[in-house]
């Protein structure tokens, strides 16, 4: 915990290796008797959320983020549309134009609005970010480590449950764990293809993903299938 002026904040410890960086809560709190009430309360939800790590359901995960402090929240939670995807490369999703900058609520234009699938790629990371319970993946063109990534995202949103399931147990089948605790690079990347809708974003490779994502250009929502 620490302390400036009247404002308290309660930061929850770093994430798994590749997973994304924990956040504090900020509250502006007088200096008053109160205040205990206030840590009493912000502790109470800290514990709630982590106690969702001892959930194995995919599914039932409870984001400790509100959804205004999401960027471009209503852009990302959308469902599939039921049309033929386009059939692009890792290597096609790097070589999109970036944008510098983009409104917080900027809705979906462009190419945001098509639907693409990517046949051959790897999946080299996966994990929860617990700020708004996404499952975070990468995938790149090769299973060389240090291969340039692209960020995919399957949203905790009810209709990607299968999805979030599937590649769950997929992983599981390799010996790796995906849920609230575990996650971060795979220890070795494993043949995938993704379909999703494009999606631009603002927070990586600066502060979000590992130092291979080498795009804001997501597939957002999305939903990945390891190759049999």
């Amino acid at each position: 915990m620490t302390r400036s002026g009247g404002a308290i904040f309660e930061c929850r410890p770093g994430q798994p290796a590749g997973a994304h960086p924990g956040i504090c809560i900020q509250a502006l709190v007088p200096r008053t008797w109160f205040r205990p009430l206030v840590l009493a309360g912000l502790t109470a939800l800290i514990a709630l959320n982590w106690s969702c790590g001892t959930v194995k359901d995919i599914c039932n995960c409870l984001p400790y983020e509100p959804d205004i402090a999401d960027y471009r929240h209503a852009a990302k939670h959308v469902p599939l549309p039921n049309t033929t995807p386009v059939e692009i490369s890792v290597a096609t999703i790097l070589s999109w134009p970036q944008t510098p900058i983009l409104p917080p609520t900027a809705p979906r234009f462009g190419r945001e609005l098509q639907l693409f699938h990517v046949a051959q790629a790897y999946l080299q990371n996966a994990s929860i970010n617990t700020a708004d319970c996404d499952i975070h993946m990468e995938i790149s063109a090769t299973s060389d480590r240090k291969a340039p990534r692209v960020v995919i995202e399957t949203p905790v949103d009810a209709e990607y449950c299968t999805a979030r399931k599937n590649i769950q147990q997929q992983l599981a089948q390799h010996g790796f764990t995906l849920d609230y605790t575990h996650g971060g690079d795979l220890p070795q990347a494993l043949p995938a293809q993704v379909t999703g809708l494009a999606f631009e974003d603002f927070e990586h490779p600066q502060s979000r993903g590992s130092p291979e994502v080498a795009t804001l250009w997501e597939l957002h929502p999305a939903i990945v299938t390891l190759a049999p």
